[in-house]
């Protein structure tokens, strides 16, 4: 089945948002790591439309540079002084060709759940039937503040009656009183033809308990013109649910991230915990992928097959290769490798690439490091601006002395290199291919290849130093203890390490 394409999508989201009590501008509150308005613009883009417009007025700069970043070929419309989602959408309108038609759909940018699929079904709805104009309904015990969807004899749409004018009826005690009891709701989700869209909204005044223009005024003229209105009920509730406050944000916000992790474990992907699993909408898994508890997985981080991530990790805009392991690890804008490891308690930050079958093992931190296929940071190392050659191995305690307190340093590590324990690389430097560090060494200038660099102060033990500083203490009484029973070893320790400096390498 082809999917008819809409000449035009308007997202209203100039409202204020008062009850979100924020700085932040309503639409631009995030949920499933996009804006309120960026699902919008997302769902929009679905359904291909000839032009997308989005309305603004409140903290106008701010949302209008949002649009410009998520989605540069949209429109921006400036909605004036007057109220109402009917002077919204005439704003938007102005802003398309004056001889637009076809179908115009209309969305909010508060309705994050709202999907591309539904906006399709809507426009084929709408298109099949004839109608001037089709809008969402829905069916609650309570409809709250919605404003109701009255039907009339036959069961066909007859008006929208926004709630305030609907319990004044109430009040009144007339005719109309029945309208505020009605369960079915209008969504505020429509699709018009554009000409009587243009045409209505020309007629449509003010006169209402709220002092607006109301787009649902349209619906009555279009009708009172004998053309076809439409109300199609949608099953899935949520996707009809706006962001009023926080509590509503969180609240979207978690069914939002149980629709996606449910999604990808249709996909393959096995999520050991979908309660304490949060996964962003752009993020892609490859199948067989575990996910353990305590996991967060966002941005537009990919993740290959067979893949392990987790527990207690937060992957951020990463690159992670099939069959990774990725453990209680924090790594934001970083590439790992395929069958490479990470963690626990590693710290990725930007710019970290890790290749095939490398190792960044716990409590290491890495920044703008490029670790070669293979090669190793296997624990306790800070490793900064750095080129790490294939299979170098990187001893415990190593730190790469990046920074000199005015600019940063690069430090490169040959392929196949070795840098014992406790080492400290002074950036910039340079350790040759198939070089050696020795153990406790602060290495300043560059290793040629095949050497090994040892820069640490000579070992020198002095003799009966206990017993005359320590004298009376537990230590000097074991320290007797241990010559008497002869335990000394009389051979040259600071000899031995002389002539063989990789002795003491971890």
């Amino acid at each position: 089945m082809t999917t008819p394409q809409p000449a035009a999508v308007i997202i209203l989201a100039a409202g204020q948002g008062t009850r979100m009590k924020s700085s932040i501008p309503k639409v631009l509150h995030r949920i499933g790591g996009r804006s309120l308005l960026g699902h919008a613009l997302y769902a929009a883009r679905h359904v291909a439309p000839r032009h997308l417009a989005v309305v603004v007025r409140h903290e106008r700069e701010q949302v209008a540079a949002h649009v410009a970043e998520v989605d540069p070929r949209a429109t921006v419309a400036d909605q004036d002084e007057v109220p109402g989602t009917g002077r919204a959408c005439e704003c938007g309108l102005l802003a398309l060709p004056e001889d637009l038609t076809g179908t115009v759909l209309v969305t909010m940018g508060d309705v994050p759940l709202l999907t591309g699929q539904t906006l399709a079904e809507l426009t084929r709805v709408h298109e099949e039937r004839g109608s001037a104009v089709t809008l969402l309904s829905a069916v609650v015990p309570d409809a709250g503040s919605y404003g109701r969807v009255v039907r009339d004899a036959d069961g066909e749409l007859a008006e929208i009656m926004e709630f305030k004018d609907a319990k004044a009826h109430r009040e009144a005690g007339d005719e109309y009183a029945h309208v505020v009891d009605i369960t079915e709701y209008n969504s505020g989700i429509y699709a018009f033809d554009a000409e009587v869209l243009r045409r209505a909204l020309g007629q449509v005044g003010q006169t209402n308990a709220q002092g607006e223009k109301y787009l649902t005024d349209v619906i009555k003229i279009a009708r009172e013109e004998g053309r076809t209105v439409v109300a199609h009920p949608l099953a899935d509730l949520m996707q009809t649910e706006g962001v009023n406050d926080k509590v509503q944000l969180a609240t979207l916000g978690k069914v939002l991230n149980r629709r996606l992790v449910e999604q990808h474990m249709r996909d393959g992907v096995i999520v050991v915990d979908p309660d304490t699993t949060w996964i962003d909408a752009d993020v892609s898994i490859g199948p067989d992928t575990v996910i353990r508890p305590g996991t967060q997985i966002l941005g537009a981080t990919t993740i290959g097959a067979e893949a392990t991530i987790g527990p207690d990790s937060t992957v951020s805009d990463c690159e992670v290769g099939d069959r990774a392991s990725v453990v209680r690890t924090q790594a934001e804008h970083a590439r790992i490798g395929a069958d490479a490891s990470v963690g626990p308690f590693s710290y990725l930050r930007p710019g970290t690439v890790l290749g095939e079958r490398g190792k960044i093992g716990g409590f290491v931190e890495t920044k703008n490091a490029q670790i070669g296929a293979g090669a190793k940071v296997p624990h306790l190392t800070y490793c900064g601006d750095a080129t790490i050659g294939e299979g170098a191995n990187i001893g415990a305690g190593t730190i790469f002395a990046n920074y000199d307190g005015v600019a940063k340093h690069h430090t490169t590590v040959g392929r196949h290199s070795f840098v014992g324990s406790d080492s400290v690389l002074v950036a910039p430097v340079d350790i040759g291919d198939g070089a050696y560090v020795a153990a406790g060494s602060t290495i300043e200038g560059r290793v040629e290849p095949g050497q090994i660099a040892v820069a640490r102060g000579r070992q020198r033990n002095v003799d009966g130093w206990v017993a005359r500083r320590r004298a009376g203490t537990p230590t000097a009484a074991a320290a007797q203890e241990a010559i008497d029973r002869g335990d000394r070893d009389t051979s040259s320790r600071t000899s031995r390490t002389e002539d063989d400096p990789t002795a003491q390498e971890g």
